[in-house]
């Protein structure tokens, strides 16, 4: 099995989560900070993570509209995508993230967390959501 990644795109932040080598467990790893749409200032971060991590694949949250168009955000998350098709040798999957920041809020007011940590972990929490949905979809 291989290892993989799960982005949470944002204009200012991106939440990266990472697979368990068997591809059963999605964990938070990090949040990147970044201002879109300057690709350029993560080549390096993105080559580190792929290396240091071998991975093979990268998931990315599709934030669609409710009805399943894409909007302006979903458009920024395809551009994200092609960058990263475009500079490194991986596959790149889109997912569908509706509800998935919604969600991880929801687990972390559960959880009682702060509002100012909740701010610091909300989109890695979101990247563990959408990479675990992805990998519970696969056979």
């Amino acid at each position: 099995m291989t290892k993989m990644l799960g982005l949470d795109v944002g204009s200012k932040t991106i939440g990266v989560a990472i697979s368990d080598a068997l591809g059963w467990t999605a964990q938070g790893l990090t949040t990147l900070h970044w201002t879109e749409p300057d690709y350029v200032t993560l080549e390096d971060t993105f080559k580190q993570l792929i290396d240091e991590h071998t991975i093979e694949k990268i998931v990315i949250g599709l934030p669609k509209n409710m009805n399943g168009s894409i909007g302006f955000r979903g458009e920024a998350s395809q551009n994200f995508a092609q960058f990263l098709r475009d500079h490194f040798s991986v596959e790149v999957v889109l997912w569908d993230e509706r509800l998935t920041t919604m969600a991880a809020e929801r687990v972390l007011l559960e959880a009682d967390v702060s509002r100012s940590k909740r701010k610091k972990v909300i989109d890695k929490m979101a990247a563990v959501m959408i990479l675990q949905g992805y990998l519970d979809s696969q056979p």
